[in-house]
């Protein structure tokens, strides 16, 4: 497929969230596995600001190294992506060895093995309700061109997140946020669980159980929660994949 392909399709798939069972875990993993892809990124994430109080949550990331460094910007509140959330506008750091903003989140960074980052808002007009945060490894600036890709990536997602929210009651909308928590917390669960008995390291199990999710057309809480409670076999996640299955996966 080629980038244009993708990132066409990756618009689509973004502002396709009319629709009954919208995920909003599976919908921002959708966004940063994208924009690792398009961009030559390492790693991305994505934190959300709770309607009710405004603290930063982080819901979704393309590694597990990704969801480690960003829990550890929340921990400090030290980072890109706190930044720009508070400031509703991008962060660009093309060399963190260099950057003496965050001395302590840029030498874990750096430790972990990540040499630049980009933070971009996911705002409308003077609202901020979280930040993108796109990390590489070598050091050195993105391409202009990239970066207005990919801004123009976070405020479709922020459209569509937004739209969504516009069609529920408030309570529902903190109780969707809520849930998405809660979910992310269950399918950390469930990938240590997959990545115990199946041998296999956290970012594949991530991977199988979308997989899995995504042919049975299921939830991913779902598919995690049976994980987790045995209801489901771990082998049916990670018994090979058919080759016909990988390539619409790709397609």
């Amino acid at each position: 497929m080629t980038r244009e392909r993708l990132l066409s399709e990756t618009f689509v798939a973004l502002a396709d969230t009319l629709v009954e069972a919208f995920d909003l875990v599976e919908f921002l993993s959708l966004l940063s596995e994208r924009c690792v892809e398009l961009f030559e990124a390492e790693a991305a994430g994505v934190m959300l600001a709770s309607p009710g109080d405004g603290g930063l949550a982080l819901v979704a990331s393309s590694s597990e190294r990704m969801r480690l460094i960003e829990l550890f910007e929340l921990q400090g509140d030290e980072g890109p992506c706190p930044d720009c959330y508070r400031t509703g506008e991008a962060v660009t750091v093309p060399d963190l060895e260099t950057a003496e903003r965050w001395p302590t989140f840029s030498a874990e960074a750096i430790r972990v093995g990540f040499r630049a980052v980009n933070a971009l808002p996911l705002r409308l007009r003077g609202q901020v309700i979280g930040a993108l945060n796109l990390f590489r490894n070598g050091a050195g600036p993105v391409p202009e061109s990239d970066l207005r890709a990919a801004q123009a990536l976070a405020d479709v997602a922020t459209l569509s997140i937004l739209q969504h929210r516009l069609n529920n009651e408030q309570q529902l909308v903190t109780e969707q946020l809520e849930f998405a928590l809660q979910s992310r917390i269950l399918i950390e669960q469930a990938k240590g669980v997959l990545a115990e008995r199946g041998k296999v390291d956290i970012d594949e199990a991530f991977s199988l159980l979308r997989h899995y999710a995504r042919n049975h057309k299921r939830r991913l809480s779902e598919v995690a929660q049976e994980l987790t409670d045995g209801t489901l076999d771990t082998n049916a996640l990670t018994q090979p994949r058919s080759p016909s299955s990988r390539r619409g996966q790709a397609d």
